[in-house]
């Protein structure tokens, strides 16, 4: 298990060029079967973390990848150099997903590169850790709440136009859905909403044949971590789980190569957990 105790603290949201330990995302294991081939993909938050696990076992399984990403433009650049080293098409789109204006600007640069979209991937979240509600900004509650869950609804509008039947949409929930970190009350208030969300849009676009269903991850190593968490909580971080230890992003990628291929054609509404072995409900 990598050692976290000498984690330096980041700004958030973080980048995985000053992670330490580093991170893996399937760089050097994961093993693509052409599930995905000839799909056109968008993922949020891809830069990095889950999003850039998922990129890369998306691209190694046939699809083309659109990053979306804020500012963290070194960390984005080595995913899309990841995307094309697979022999895919990689499109970088930075922008800040609290405005409205960009997430539909996000799915209009897809549908110019692309042409469709067949996944989606709604990853990109915010958080932070307070003690106590009083500590809480108003406008952090406000933007915790325009990067999580707002931004989900208005990309997933724009995007339902332009997909066919047999598209998926996947929205990266939490543990915190269904067991809420008291310190973390914004996020896990939110990460409940998206799993709502999904459980909704679900059945609004089983007619349309679009499949849509959520992974919820317990505590993954990922720059977010030691960018919005006090050393103290980094340094035990996953320890909690009955696995004993954080996961890494790599861990999560299968999960969403699954829930984005026509293997999974039966499968939406659902809610998969990827935590160490802590049940959810």
């Amino acid at each position: 298990m990598p050692d976290q105790n000498q984690t330096p603290q980041q700004t958030p949201p973080g980048t995985e060029a000053e992670l330490t330990p580093k991170a893996d995302h399937g760089e050097a294991s994961y093993v693509g079967h052409g599930r995905l081939q000839g799909k056109m993909a968008v993922i949020t938050g891809a830069d990095s973390g889950i999003g850039r696990a998922v990129a890369i076992a998306y691209a190694r399984e046939g699809a083309d990848v659109l990053i979306g990403y804020l500012n963290e433009h070194e960390d984005a650049q080595e995913t899309a150099r990841l995307v094309t080293e697979a022999g895919r098409k990689a499109v970088l789109f930075p922008g800040d997903l609290a405005d409205p204006a960009t997430c539909r600007a996000l799915v209009d640069k897809a549908v110019q590169e692309f042409g469709r979209i067949d996944i989606l991937v709604n990853n990109a979240a915010y958080q932070m850790s307070h003690e106590s509600i009083d500590e809480i900004p108003d406008e952090e509650w406000r933007h915790t709440f325009a990067v999580n869950i707002d931004a989900m609804f208005y990309i997933c509008k724009a995007a339902v136009k332009h997909m066919q039947p047999g598209a998926a949409i996947i929205n990266t929930t939490s543990i915190n859905s269904d067991k809420p970190t008291p310190q973390l009350l914004a996020y896990a208030t939110t990460k409940g909403a998206i799993a709502n969300f999904t459980a909704g849009l679900a059945q609004l676009l089983a007619e349309k044949g679009i499949r849509v269903n959520s992974v919820a991850p317990g505590p993954i190593w990922t720059p977010l971590i030691p960018s919005t968490m006090p050393p103290e909580k980094v340094a035990s971080f996953g320890q909690e789980t009955p696995m004993g230890r954080a996961g890494q992003p790599k861990e999560l990628a299968p999960v969403y190569v699954m829930l984005a291929s026509d293997e999974a054609s039966y499968v939406s509404g659902a809610r998969v957990a990827v935590t160490g072995g802590t049940p959810i409900l």
